[in-house]
């Protein structure tokens, strides 16, 4: 068998797109509507994917209100309570949440993390931020954020003291002797004792080892500090490469950074986050793409169009093209960029904000052949392992994947046929873990 492409459906947002909920025929509930979920998670275990991922906002997001009254993420589910409910009406599929190492205790999460493996039978991944919404620290009795560096160096110490409560007990500690009324053997229990610079943790977690040993380790930083962190700790990166070259850049560094303290290649597995617009033509599949930009409003895109030029874009005529802007502080070559294509294409500062306001990562839009095309392209040169897709819109963009593009990669070789495991190690061929204490 060759190279597998792995897939992880990034489903809250369940679109990220800022129009994903205004769609001819979505479900604008989405967010927060438990049988929608149901019904999301069971199509995307049908299309065999690697895992569902849920994102978290530890309060309302920081914009102004013009725009966040326009945001459908401001009620959704809490990530634990939403999987654990998930986890009872699925049977393979991975189930991924955000917890971070800012705002929450080692002991807090590694709990819940165990809990949730436990419930899934072996599918919980934990992806590892360390939040740099200032809201959010407000929320926290903090009056300003955590310098970014020193987020990194505590959440490097969250991960020793999380991984290590995992550990807390040997696979075979329980006994359960009902003649003689031994439980567990307390040799292969072992109390933590982690002191640190940020945390002191006594131990030991009062929870089986998770059935995966750990759940999946998931990372997203892209900065420095977070990818050192990824090539020391993670399983799989959340990526954010937009263009083929900068994924092979980056999928390049992390794999020079891993050899460099020893980590095997297949130890970990590198998804960049990728919007996908399949239609049975490609004219079908474009219309879809501008019939969804068309519905991002002003309020929404011309903050968004603002920063990407590096001006002050609010006071533009929207209906006109875009004026010639002054220079920049800010990234040059984006506005540059944004201004060639504004030129080219002879679009008015409202489609050209529509374009930015919607989603500005990477994309992919067409027949299921030519988004398999890419896919492939990207698998193959090394740009990624796979990719954590997000819809256009729910129900028809997920839809539309598993029924088209899904079948197309299962032709080519380069996707499964079915589920050969039934753990999310197991979907991503990732060993599990010795337990560090207990050999």
């Amino acid at each position: 068998m060759g190279q597998q492409l792995h897939l992880g459906a990034f489903m809250r947002p369940v679109g990220i797109h800022t129009a994903w909920w205004r769609y001819p025929g979505s479900y604008p509930d989405a967010n927060f509507n438990l049988s929608h979920m149901v019904q999301f998670i069971q199509k995307l275990e049908q299309g065999r994917f690697d895992a569902f991922f849920m994102a978290d906002h530890l309060g309302v997001l920081n914009m102004e209100m013009a725009a966040l009254r326009r945001s459908a993420t401001v009620t959704s589910f809490e990530p634990f309570t939403l999987l654990s409910a998930l986890s009872m009406v699925t049977e393979r599929i991975g189930l991924v949440a955000t917890a971070s190492t800012t705002f929450d205790a080692p002991f807090h999460v590694a709990r819940r993390f165990a809990s949730l493996d436990h419930i899934s039978q072996g599918r919980a991944g934990w992806n590892i931020v360390t939040t740099s919404n200032p809201e959010s620290a407000l929320n926290f009795g903090a009056d300003d954020q955590m310098e970014h560096d020193e987020r990194y160096r505590r959440a490097r110490e969250f991960y020793d003291a999380v991984t290590g409560l995992w550990d807390s007990f040997a696979d075979d500690a329980w006994i359960r002797d009902q003649e003689s009324g031994v439980f567990f053997d307390p040799e292969k229990m072992h109390p933590l004792g982690h002191e640190g610079k940020y945390f002191s943790v006594r131990g030991p977690l009062n929870i089986a080892r998770p059935v995966q040993g750990w759940p999946v380790i998931v990372q997203a930083g892209a900065s420095e500090a977070g990818r050192q962190l990824a090539a020391e700790t993670a399983e799989v990166i959340f990526g954010a490469a937009r263009s083929l070259k900068d994924g092979q850049e980056f999928y390049a560094d992390i794999h020079r950074r891993m050899a460099a303290i020893g980590r095997p290649d297949d130890s970990l597995k590198i998804l960049p986050a990728a919007m996908v617009v399949a239609g049975r033509t490609h004219e079908e599949a474009q219309e879809k793409k501008k019939r969804l930009d068309r519905l991002v409003h002003p309020d929404s895109a011309m903050p968004n169009l603002s920063m990407r030029l590096g001006v002050d874009a609010t006071k533009f005529d929207l209906d006109s093209p875009l004026p010639e802007l002054p220079p920049t502080n800010a990234s040059q070559s984006a506005q540059a960029s944004l201004v060639k294509m504004a030129r080219e294409q002879n679009l008015t500062v409202r489609q050209l904000a529509q374009f930015v306001g919607g989603y500005g990562g990477l994309q992919f839009i067409g027949t299921s052949g030519e988004i398999a095309d890419g896919m492939q392209e990207w698998l193959e040169s090394k740009g990624s392992d796979g990719f954590n897709i997000m819809f256009h819109t729910v129900p028809e963009g997920l839809n539309d994947f598993v029924d088209l593009v899904v079948p197309e990669l299962t032709r080519r070789g380069i996707y499964r046929e079915a589920y050969e495991g039934t753990t999310l190690r197991e979907h991503l061929g990732l060993k599990r873990p010795c337990n560090q204490f207990f050999k």
